[in-house]
């Protein structure tokens, strides 16, 4: 997934990174947070989300800690450190109408486009939810020719160490993904959950893309279109999560940037209300209308000072739960840069922080899960805030 708001690469790109949260069905709802927190941990009976663990450890564009985002080598990885759900992935289409995972439809950070003298004409400036993004976009290439190029590491600076599988995978098709977790639901003899985003669906509608219809004949096609289907929708567009609403039965969450930022949907129809208005209870009451859960950043959980450090914990969680929706902020990651201040350690740039103790206090909030780069130290640090 994506958040509006978060880091600016190397590059001086937006570099929109971030998570998203799900929704749970019916009985774990109506839990106190005392009950939710005796059963963390275990899976509970029945189908769809009360059958996964509380929290839960979502792979965040599959293992992005160590692999290139949104690859089957990322995807893979992710499940093999214990990952519950694996976001696969942000979908955005081709010209011909196909549905790939890319973090953005701007590919010259995740690809090798630019390696290819043959698409050097596709270089363009495009103005993206208000934004001027020069680069290679996704509805510019018919799959095939999006099939010859192959994904990088999105932000090496951090990551050296993913570079080395550069060249290694190519970008996969939402109906790859779909056919995957069939194949290793049942490899692993236990249900593979996904978490696709529709990115930018306003922008894409405008050109005669519509994520959501695409989204739905897949999802239908392959009978994962149920409420218990182990497939949740998100998106950072509110009018996006309602149209899947009257196409799907799948669990839906709508994300949720910085407090004073407004979705682009809203933008476009001259709907003046911040994110700071979307989680009031009224706002949360009507979220919870067409959504099971919400994905804040974690910002909107537990306030930072001016020097990045944590300060105070807001009543998002006990507001969310009061109306029934679940939260699954975004993105917890290792490396310093990322961290809180209090728990980053040294000053390298790649170096990892206190993560275990990070993840320690934001499980305390009452959060049902989180997005994480690093889907193994999140299965280890539940361990502890589970069995402490």
């Amino acid at each position: 997934m994506g958040s509006q708001d978060e880091h600016t690469d190397g590059t001086g790109r937006r570099a929109l990174l971030g998570a998203a949260m799900f929704g749970a069905g019916g009985a774990v709802l109506g839990l106190s947070g005392t009950a939710r927190a005796a059963g963390a941990g275990s899976a509970g009976h029945g189908g769809g989300l009360k059958s996964l663990p509380v929290p839960t450890v979502i792979g965040h564009r599959g293992a992005s800690g160590y692999r290139p985002e949104h690859t089957f080598g990322s995807y893979q990885l992710a499940l093999d450190l214990g990952a519950d759900i694996v976001e696969a992935g942000d979908l955005v289409p081709t010209r011909d109408g196909h549905l790939v995972c890319r973090h953005e439809p701007e590919i010259g950070g995740t690809t090798n486009v630019a390696d290819h003298p043959e698409f050097a004409g596709r270089r363009t400036t495009k103005v993206l939810d208000g934004v001027s993004t020069t680069g290679w976009f996704t509805e510019d290439f018919t799959l095939a020719e999006l099939k010859t190029l192959r994904a990088i590491e999105r932000i090496p600076a951090n990551r050296p160490h993913n570079t080395l599988y550069n060249g290694r995978w190519s970008i996969p098709t939402f109906e790859e993904v779909l056919k995957w977790q069939d194949e290793q639901t049942r490899k692993r003899g236990k249900q593979v959950w996904i978490y696709p985003e529709t990115k930018h669906p306003t922008y894409f509608r405008g050109l005669g893309l519509g994520l959501e219809e695409r989204v739905a004949k897949l999802l239908h096609k392959h009978g994962k279109d149920k409420r218990n289907s182990p497939v949740i929708l998100q998106s950072f567009e509110p009018t996006s999560i309602q149209r899947l609403n009257k196409l799907v039965d799948n669990p839906l969450v709508v994300l949720l940037s910085a407090a004073n930022t407004r979705p682009w949907d809203f933008v476009e129809t001259g709907d003046t209300r911040t994110v700071a208005d979307l989680i009031t209870p009224k706002g949360l009451r009507e979220i919870a209308g067409y959504a099971q859960g919400i994905g804040p950043t974690l910002d909107l959980v537990i306030t930072k000072k001016a020097d990045g450090s944590l300060d105070k914990e807001t009543t998002l969680v006990a507001d969310a739960h009061k109306v029934g929706l679940i939260l699954h902020p975004y993105t917890m990651r290792n490396e310093n840069p990322f961290l809180p201040a209090e728990y980053r350690r040294g000053t390298d740039a790649d170096a990892y922080g206190d993560a275990f103790g990070a993840f320690k206090r934001y499980f305390a909030t009452g959060i049902d899960g989180v997005f994480t780069d690093n889907a193994d130290t999140g299965v280890l640090a539940r361990a502890d805030f589970v069995n402490g």
